[in-house]
């Protein structure tokens, strides 16, 4: 994969970071509660698959419309890992040294949101009771969950990412 190749990526990488670190930060500023909303995070899902994507489209345009597996997927991941870091960044820096407190409430908002949830699927008091008391000793951005998440993020996003550059590939008939 060629150096310019990278660089876009990069590129797309750093504007995804900072889409997420602004919808964060103004999700914060404007209702605590949006962090907690259904809509809000499949938003933020697609937002994500939609810059992988046109990451890998601007390499293969860069690449006189071909690009192979591998150059579409690294172009996928090296923009989904950069977004995602610089966004769990300020996460943790806003939750653990800027506003604690905010930490503290969205954790109640999340247990509510999880609570009926669970109510919602028939789940029994017992093990709502039970899940409460683990979410409540949990401290949810400490570095530990928080590099869990990021974890859990780019293994989800990285199956996504298979499929995106299995659709996008292209091969040079040149080349072959």
């Amino acid at each position: 994969m060629e150096n310019t190749s990278k660089s876009i990526a990069t590129n797309y990488g750093l504007y995804l970071g900072a889409l997420l670190a602004l919808l964060t930060v103004l999700a914060y500023a404007v209702n605590l509660e949006l962090l907690t909303n259904t809509w809000y995070g499949i938003f933020i899902l697609i937002a994500i698959i939609v810059l992988g994507i046109i990451s890998v489209a601007k390499v293969k345009q860069n690449n006189s419309g071909f690009a192979s597996f591998k150059e579409a997927f690294t172009a996928y991941f090296i923009t989904v890992v950069i977004g995602l870091v610089i966004s769990t960044a300020v996460s943790y820096l806003l939750f653990n040294f800027i506003d604690t407190g905010a930490a503290d409430i969205l954790k109640e908002k999340t247990i509510e949101k999880t609570v009926q949830m669970m109510e919602g699927f028939g789940t029994p008091t017992d093990a709502i009771a039970d899940m409460v008391d683990e979410m409540e000793a949990q401290n949810q951005y400490s570095i530990g969950n928080i590099l869990k998440g990021l974890a859990g993020y780019l293994v989800f996003f990285s199956i996504i990412g298979l499929i995106v550059a299995a659709a996008m590939k292209k091969s040079n008939p040149d080349t072959e």
